[in-house]
């Protein structure tokens, strides 16, 4: 029994003396708090997320100011609109007293043709006194037509103007060419230099086979 006690006095003396070797801290894991504030930091704020700042508001794009309008440029231009507008305004003022007794004119041609038509009839009585007075009423028709700006103009043997002329057939004829009027069946009539009414023609088809 004395050994016994002997060996266990020696072992716990052993143990005594052999040093503890100090145990290795664990540095914690990302994420995981340690528990203590880091230095310069107040408890709490390295919880907190950091606060976004709100958007500051975009300036509006500055406009450019317009350029000065060149005042002389303006002016002259409407001096010449305005003195474009007048040339055109008497133009039309013009052509109304022109042609404001067309409608009428009108009225009285359908009147000519038939003194026409009536003296071309009347050939061999040219000397009858009632004759005479047709011929003269035709003439002085004629006449004061002519002071007003209207004129017959004649269609046969001319090439087809469709301003002037009317077609209303197509014929073979010996003498006229292909494609000039033959016949007058209706005169034409000018106010001026515009058409008063068309001559209504027949244009040649050539001669006859």
């Amino acid at each position: 029994m004395a050994e016994e006690e002997i060996k266990k006095e020696e072992a716990k003396e052993t143990a005594a003396e052999t040093p503890v070797p100090p145990e290795t801290p664990v540095p914690p894991t990302e994420g995981e708090g340690t528990g203590e504030a880091a230095e310069g930091e107040k408890p709490g704020e390295a919880e907190k997320p950091a606060e976004e700042k709100p958007a500051e508001p975009e300036k509006p794009a500055e406009t450019e100011k317009p350029a000065e309008p060149d005042w002389k440029t303006l002016y002259a231009l409407t001096l010449a609109d305005f003195d474009n507008y007048k040339k055109r305004a008497a133009r039309d003022r013009e052509d109304t007293y022109r042609y404001a007794e067309m409608d009428i004119l009108k009225d009285v041609l359908p009147a000519v043709d038939n003194l026409q038509l009536a003296l071309a009839n009347a050939k061999e009585k040219s000397d009858d006194p009632f004759v005479k007075g047709v011929q003269l009423v035709y003439d002085t028709l004629l006449k004061s037509l002519k002071d007003h700006g209207a004129e017959p103009f004649d269609s046969v043997g001319k090439e087809l103007d469709t301003e002037k002329m009317e077609a209303i057939a197509t014929l073979p004829s010996p003498d006229v060419p292909e494609g000039k009027v033959s016949i007058e069946s209706k005169k034409g009539w000018m106010l001026n230099d515009k058409v008063l009414r068309a001559a209504q023609v027949v244009v040649s088809s050539g001669k006859p086979a």
